[in-house]
């Protein structure tokens, strides 16, 4: 029987196509609530951090706008005043009941943004206390690791950017293509058995990648940890170059992700050549022909704009996940030590 873990990965087509119908509606009021306001703050743990990478890169490029990671303990621990006047808040938690989020929104608002929640579960405080509420269309997630929660918010992302840029450049056609993206994907699992084989053989992984799909490295990375109980380094192919690259050799496992255009592609074919050179198992997904060929196992990406690449450059890492986490004798669903809501210390 398939695993939990392996359905809502499956689902992930539908998930996004029904996330896509039900925000696009919404643009107008997102465009009402950023204007006048130059900068967005993104507020997240754990995997919807790994989204909200995404969403600082894809804003500051397609966007224009300026974009940052908040860090929460500045407004739940030390009570920092800010004028966020000129900035649009954008809060990420699956169940919108993560104390940590919602206690930052809060302190948002008081100091003057206008704030947008993405949650799955409109009933919740998250959703009920923001501006706008963006509620993600991925229905109940009951395995622990996150899957098609973790592309709907990208989605919800890719429709706010693409409301707030500008209309010459829409990545609505893109967006629509995405779906059946996904689809392909699934059902060819090119790569996937050669690279579990691979991950298996191995207990010292990192991963890497840059630019707009940095974020899914960090989310490969998070995935590999608590999935398979493996310490994982999710490292941009930049901070890989000073100095953590001295350490690789045959006994490491690199999981290197790319888009299949844009100008971080050339770079990330050169690490996986030299990574190669020095003796590591390349696993590439994604990327074009010649970072195909500078990998060891290649897994095909998708035939996406590099700007929502990531929304289908995480499939084939998932079912790789879900594969090797089997195939060490482990639950994908409930990894040990994980509940599907996580609470930091607001006090």
């Amino acid at each position: 029987m398939a695993t939990q873990m392996a359905q809502e990965i499956a689902a992930q087509p539908d998930t996004i196509a029904a996330t896509l119908e039900a925000l696009r509606g919404q643009r107008s009021e997102l465009r009402r609530l950023a204007n006048g306001r130059r900068n967005v703050l993104l507020v997240a743990r754990g995997t919807s951090d790994n989204a909200g990478v995404y969403g600082r890169y894809l804003l500051e490029v397609h966007a224009q706008l300026g974009a940052s990671l908040a860090a929460p303990s500045l407004a739940t621990h030390y009570r920092v005043e800010r004028d966020l006047s000129d900035t649009l808040v954008l809060s990420l938690s699956q169940s919108g009941r993560t104390e940590e989020i919602v206690e930052t929104q809060r302190w948002a608002a008081a100091n003057g943004a206008r704030t947008v929640a993405i949650a799955n579960v409109a009933d919740s405080p998250l959703a009920h206390e923001a501006d706008l509420a963006l509620v993600l269309a991925a229905g109940e997630e009951l395995a622990v690791p996150a899957t098609k929660s973790y592309t709907a918010q990208l989605t919800a992302i890719a429709v706010i950017a693409d409301a707030l840029g500008s209309p010459e450049g829409s990545l609505a056609p893109a967006l629509d293509r995405v779906p059946g993206e996904v689809a392909r994907l699934l059902a060819a699992r090119d790569g996937v058995e050669a690279a579990i084989d691979q991950l298996h053989r191995t207990d010292h992984t990192l991963v890497s990648g840059r630019g707009l799909v940095y974020g899914t490295a960090l989310e490969i990375a998070l995935k590999l940890e608590e999935t398979c109980l493996e310490p994982v380094r999710g490292l941009s192919y930049a901070d890989l170059r000073h100095g953590p690259i001295a350490v690789v050799d045959d006994d490491v496992a690199a999981v290197l992700v790319s888009a299949g255009d844009g100008p971080l592609t050339t770079g990330m074919t050169e690490l996986a050549r030299d990574l190669t050179r020095l003796g590591a198992r390349t696993i590439g997904i994604g990327g074009d022909g010649a970072f195909a060929a500078g990998c060891g196992v290649h897994l095909p990406g998708p035939d996406l704009p590099e700007a929502v690449a990531p929304l289908g450059l995480i499939i084939p890492a998932q079912l790789l996940v879900e594969g090797l986490a089997r195939a060490r004798g482990l639950d994908p669903d409930a990894p040990r030590g994980l509940s599907k809501v996580t609470q930091t210390d607001t006090d």
